[in-house]
């Protein structure tokens, strides 16, 4: 019998901002929609653009694989001609993350943020499309962390012989700026070594997931650090993130459910704060200082490559009650302003240059006392 392989892909980017750092314009958005309209041919068998903060996302559903030239081709296109836009409406930041002048390829190293798997389609795929704005990769370590290896939000782990069987983690290297330079875990055999590298999410980011009992791919995140390509700060990473769920991977719930804890993630106002991760629904802008870091979730279902409407996993009263206490989370540690964790660790400041000049002119006044 003949599989059904498909490919999921989410793509990425800042183009464009009004007001600031607050949400792309609606002419934005319809130039990515219609361009993607009109140039999909027979490529693609279906797509969904939409947005979170000031980026927009661009999910695609195919059958050319992972790295596909003509897929990337197509989204980067599309972001080129929304940039062109965004300098005609005089939006902040048009083209931000577009940090190369041409298309080399594919996306990597371009600047949008990329996630994407390929698998054979089960009769009743389902999947979740996670997009986080003000912040970067590392933000999804924890969560997904709990969703797949803690039975305390996880019940399949101690219900399921499938699941029991754990799951395989990638994790990426991101300080590692020459190549890839990743690593695969078991859990949970290996459940302290995964924890050790996942609490250092401004280096080890959780790349992709497997299933144990058939390796099956389940989680795929997007690496990019704007900041490693670019050489400079030009925005902060603003990660996608896809799961497949059901069956052999944890149910939609359990992956959701550790959403609650709204842990604290980098990012925020210049890229250069602490802040709780707050779940909000799906076109949803920044505000407070330039934040708080959001992230948004959408499932569907898929047949074919053929997608249903999208389910908004945070449009429920529950998330409400999470959201109020992202916000309390937000207040507290914004009262520390600049001091301590309030802030990045000076080698992770995105705006750092006023900071090492302040420095460099005390340090000649410093006096040595016996």
């Amino acid at each position: 019998m003949v599989k059904n392989k498909i490919t999921l892909t989410g793509i990425k980017a800042d183009v464009g901002s009004i007001g600031g750092h607050l949400k792309p314009s609606q002419k934005l958005i319809d130039t990515v929609d219609e361009y993607v309209h009109k140039h999909q041919d027979n490529l693609i068998k279906d797509y969904r653009i939409s947005y979170t903060g000031d980026d927009i996302l661009i999910l695609l559903t195919h059958t050319g694989g992972v790295d596909n030239e003509r897929i990337h081709k197509l989204a980067w296109d599309a972001f080129v001609q929304a940039t062109e836009v965004a300098k005609k409406q005089g939006l902040y930041g048009a083209g931000q993350d577009l940090l190369k002048n041409s298309f080399a390829g594919n996306v990597k190293g371009l600047g949008p943020g990329i996630a994407e798997m390929e698998f054979e389609e089960r009769p009743n795929e389902s999947f979740l499309v996670f997009a986080a704005d003000k912040t970067d990769p590392g933000a999804y370590n924890l969560l997904l962390y709990l969703a797949y290896t803690d039975p305390m939000y996880n019940s399949g782990l101690i219900l399921s012989q499938e699941i029991s069987r754990g799951y395989e983690f990638k994790i990426m290297d991101i300080a590692h700026t020459k190549a890839n330079k990743t690593i695969r875990l078991k859990a949970p055999n290996q459940l302290y070594e995964i924890a050790a590298l996942l609490r250092e999410p401004m280096k080890y980011v959780i790349h992709s997931i497997f299933a144990n009992y058939n390796q099956e791919q389940s989680v795929a995140v997007s690496t990019t650090r704007l900041k490693s390509i670019a050489g400079r700060y030009t925005g902060k990473d603003d990660p996608v993130c896809i799961v497949r769920v059901q069956g052999v991977f944890p149910a939609t719930g359990e992956v959701v459910a550790p959403f609650e804890l709204n842990p604290l993630v980098s990012g925020f106002a210049r890229g250069s704060h602490c802040g709780p991760l707050m779940p909000v629904k799906q076109n949803t802008t920044i505000s407070y200082f330039d934040g708080p870091p959001i992230v948004s979730g959408m499932g569907y279902s898929i047949r074919q490559g053929k997608l249903t409407e999208g389910v908004d996993l945070f449009d429920h009263p529950f998330w409400e009650q999470i959201r109020k206490r992202a916000v309390d989370k937000t207040k507290m540690i914004r009262e520390q302003g600049f001091y301590g964790a309030a802030m990045l660790p000076f080698s992770e400041l995105e705006y750092n240059q006023g900071v090492v000049n302040i420095l460099k002119n005390l340090e000649n006044r410093f006096k040595i006392e016996n």
